[in-house]
Order: structure tokens, then C-alpha cells, then sequence
């Protein structure tokens, strides 16, 4: 696209002499712009990816990929008609469940939690869940032995072997009316989830014991099922839903928690937008800088001309300075960005450590890391966005430079 010629005028001109050192100092200003630009833009996109990623895998590996629950009464872990209906070609798995609402209580404190029932088989075949808890711990998961998050058995003062007592909203009719069932238990683990709500919030209970605490028998709140493509949630849980009819409702994960995922999305979207700005501003940087850099050349241009280059070549010599200032903004860019998105733990925590304050609050963003996903396809956008961006820019300077008369332009 440009000739030898056209790329050693740019290049001349790009990096003056003495004499012009102005231009290229304010050409400085463009390069650092455009790689600030496409920097950000890259580290706030991987810290926004890896927070969907992390979120996502999070609640997944806590909910499961669909969930079935029957409408107006808890589900018959027997029910093999159910069992038969949902186990197909796309599931890999499908486990029964208890969720219900209870106070816990120790030493005069109590806090509400979501206790879970599952067996353990089903927190071992859940990997986020199984990494959560030591090896030690999982034998005794049985009977009376509980799992707390770590937040929570903070919370309370509560360790290993401690004996609480849980509180349930169904309580036992008396003549007095109704009673909370309340019952003694033993911390048989904590685990660390990586989730601030999970991890202040949640208590893991042996199935049978839930069963026994609930007086739900053999019935089960709902069942967690877990794809073998996490995709096709959305059209594994339409089907579900028509085989099942009105009885039962269907939940994919996109909805079991929609609220999120939209804000994260929208949130994405907006950052993008915004983020897109700062690269814009640096193309006016660039626009800027070649006007200048036009109005310092005009003899020389005059010159050039004199010499029989023509109107399409000044053109061209102008729009590869805009390129070049794209190009290496733009590799500045990606190379900063992506040595920050992959050291940002160390980064955070050096700020941190600097400015004596918590960065990255764990109540307020769910996660308790500052969690980073680099991704090749918001690279190629940075990169595509600044390097069109930069031709724009040049292009109105360049179209200036190229239509100046040189018997005019040898007069300045």
C-alpha cells in the first residue's frame, strides 16, 4: 500500500530533528494515548470477563447447569418416572437436594443461613465444592457433622469439632402453639468457596440428616442437573419443561440468577462504550498532532512536489504517520495491558499495601479475589478498534497536506 519512498518521508518526518523536535514530542503524547487507550480498555475488559467467569463458575458449581422443583410440594427422591424423564443424552448428572432457610446458633449469637442437603457423593462429584474442603474433613461429612463457610464460622467463633445448634422455621405444634425444632450439631469442616455469600452464609448437611431435620422423609426440595455442554442449559431445560408439563418448574442457570448475569452484562457493555472513548480521544491526539506536523512541513511538502511527488503520495506519507502511531500505541497497548492483567493480584495487593485500604471489597462484588481472564478476542478488538481509529484520524491532515498548492506551500 505505500512505497518505499512514501514510508522513509513518514519516518523522517515522524522522528525530526532538533531543529522540529516540537512535532515529535507532541507525537509522543499520541503514541502514549493511544496505549494508554488500548491498555485500559484491555485490563477492564479481562477484570469484567473474569469476574462473569468466576461468578458463573461459582454459582454453577454451586446450583448446577438446570434445576427441577415441583410447583406446589417437595419432589419424591423415588419418583423414577421423574428420574427416567430427566436423565437424557446432553446430562451428565442430576442430584437431589434440600435448600431451606434456618438460625444458627452458638454461645448466644445466631445469623440466618441457606443449609444445603446433599449427600456426599454429591459434594465429592462437585469440584468447585470438593476443592473447597480438605480431604479429612469429607469423612466426616455423616450424622450430625456439618460443613460451615469460613466467613461464618469467623463470624461466630467457631472451629473444627465445636458443637452449635441449628433452628428451623418449621417447629413442632404444642399446645402453646408452634414451636422452632431446634437441634445440636458438629462442625465437621469449613470450607473456603471463594464466594463472599457463599462463604458467610451457607452450611452443608448430610442429605438423610436434612431429611430427618426437615421431616421432609424421602422428598427433596429440587434436583441439580449438570450438563455435559454447560451451552445447552437453555435448551436442555425447554425440553425438560415440555416433557414435564405444568407440575414441575424448570430453571436453567441463566435464570435461577438473572439479576446478576444481566447486571454484569450491562455493566460490560457500558464499560466497553466508555472505555472506547479514551482510545477515541487519543485519535483526536493523533488528528492534532499531523495538522501540526503539516503546518511545520509545508516547505518541505512544497519541496516534494517541486520534485514530482504526487498529491495521492504526500497523502499516503501522512496517513502511514497516523498508521505507525497507531501500530506501536498499539503494541505498547496490548504488551502493558496484558503484563498488568497478568500480574494484577501482585499489583493489587503492592496498591493496597501502599494506600493502607481494601481495593477490592468482597461484600460488594460477591468474589473474594480480584479475578482477570485475559481474552484473545478483546485484544483483536483494542487492536482493531485503535489501529481504524488512528486512520481516521490522520486521514483529514493528510487530505490537508496533500492539497497544498507548491508554489504556495515554497512561499511559507
Amino acid at each position: 500500500m505505500f512505497s518505499a519512498f512514501e514510508r522513509k518521508v513518514a519516518l523522517r518526518y515522524l522522528f525530526s530533528s532538533k531543529k522540529e523536535g516540537f512535532v515529535s514530542f507532541f507525537a509522543i503524547f499520541s503514541f502514549l494515548g493511544i496505549a494508554l487507550g488500548v491498555a485500559t480498555l484491555i485490563i477492564v475488559m479481562s477484570v469484567m470477563n473474569g469476574f462473569r467467569t468466576n461468578l458463573l463458575t461459582a454459582i454453577i458449581g454451586m446450583r448446577g447447569h438446570v434445576l427441577v422443583m415441583q410447583k406446589d410440594q417437595p419432589i419424591e427422591s423415588t419418583n423414577t418416572d421423574l428420574l427416567n424423564t430427566i436423565h437424557q443424552e446432553n446430562i451428565e448428572s442430576a442430584y437431589p437436594m434440600i435448600e431451606k432457610q434456618s438460625i444458627i446458633s452458638f454461645r448466644g449469637q445466631t445469623k440466618g443461613v441457606m443449609v444445603q442437603g446433599l449427600t456426599a457423593k454429591t459434594f465429592t462429584a462437585r469440584e468447585p465444592l470438593r476443592k473447597s474442603v480438605d480431604d479429612h474433613s469429607l469423612n466426616n461429612f455423616k450424622d450430625d457433622g456439618l460443613f460451615l463457610g469460613w466467613r461464618l464460622a469467623m463470624e461466630l467463633g467457631l472451629k473444627t469439632g465445636d458443637r452449635f445448634s441449628l433452628i428451623t422455621p418449621e417447629g413442632n405444634q404444642t399446645a402453646f402453639g408452634t414451636i422452632p425444632r431446634q437441634k445440636s450439631f458438629k462442625v465437621a469442616g469449613i470450607f473456603n468457596y471463594g464466594m463472599h455469600i457463599y462463604d458467610k452464609s451457607f452450611v452443608f448437611m448430610p442429605l438423610d440428616t436434612a431429611q430427618n431435620l426437615y421431616k421432609m422423609g424421602h422428598k427433596v426440595t429440587h434436583i441439580d442437573i449438570f450438563l455435559k455442554d454447560v451451552l445447552q442449559a437453555s435448551l436442555v431445560a425447554e425440553t425438560l419443561s415440555k416433557r414435564l408439563k405444568d407440575e414441575y418448574l424448570v430453571l436453567d442457570w441463566k435464570h435461577q440468577d438473572q439479576g446478576i448475569f444481566h447486571t454484569v452484562e450491562v455493566e460490560r457493555n457500558v464499560m466497553l462504550l466508555i472505555l472506547s472513548l479514551l482510545i477515541i480521544i487519543a485519535g483526536f491526539n493523533i488528528t492534532s498532532s499531523l495538522i501540526m506536523m503539516v503546518k511545520d512541513k509545508t516547505r518541505a511538502i512544497g519541496i516534494l512536489k517541486t520534485f514530482g511527488a504526487t498529491q495521492k503520495q504526500i497523502t499516503r506519507i501522512f496517513v502511514s504517520i497516523g498508521l505507525i502511531i497507531g501500530f506501536v500505541g498499539t503494541f505498547l497497548g496490548v504488551g502493558l495491558g496484558s503484563l498488568f492483567v497478568i500480574y494484577i493480584e501482585n499489583i493489587q495487593h503492592f496498591i493496597e499495601y501502599l494506600i493502607q485500604a481494601e481495593l477490592f471489597s468482597a461484600e460488594a462484588y460477591f468474589l473474594s479475589k480480584l479475578p482477570a481472564v485475559l481474552s484473545i478476542k478483546d485484544i483483536l478488538f483494542a487492536c482493531s478498534i485503535s489501529t481504524v481509529l488512528s486512520l481516521l484520524a490522520s486521514f483529514f491532515p493528510a487530505r490537508r497536506a496533500g492539497s497544498l498548492h507548491p508554489v504556495e506551500s515554497l512561499k511559507e
